[in-house]
């Protein structure tokens, strides 16, 4: 089942972070939460992470970028427990990196679940809804 939709909530006291019902019966019990990109945090069904980790493990180390992308998600990687209030633990190094204050959107993105810093959230989605058009015209070129 694939993760879809947007929710607001809050970081308690403790760095947990509570996840929405509908997306903890597709994480289980574990999951991979790493850094992402445009400032966010990605959170990975175990399974999801494993496909890919392994894609990532066969980039090329002759290429540079290929070795940054590749340093940023699995250096930044640390496996997470769901408890029984369905919260998980946000590491310290995660929740600077994507500078996570109380308030934070957890948004389904298909395969994975990104975690944002709300302010920084509706920044990015307002930028990218005035750019649709244009960005819809490049995604043409690639048969979407």
């Amino acid at each position: 089942m694939p993760f879809y939709g947007e929710y607001t909530y809050s970081i308690d006291e403790k760095k947990r972070l509570a996840i929405p019902p509908k997306f903890r019966k597709v994480l289980g019990k574990k999951a991979v939460i790493t850094k992402g990109l445009d400032q966010c945090l990605f959170l990975y069904p175990a399974k999801e992470w494993g496909i890919l980790a392994k894609k990532l493990s066969k980039l090329p180390l002759s290429q540079s970028d290929a070795r940054g992308f590749a340093r940023l998600m699995l250096t930044g990687a640390m496996e997470v427990e769901i408890d029984n209030l369905g919260r998980i633990l946000i590491p310290d190094y995660l929740k600077e990196y994507a500078k996570l204050k109380k308030k934070v959107v957890i948004a389904g993105v298909y395969n994975r679940i990104e975690i944002w810093d709300e302010k920084i959230w509706k920044e990015y989605k307002e930028k990218t809804e005035k750019e649709v058009g244009d960005i819809a015209e490049r995604l043409k070129e690639l048969g979407v």
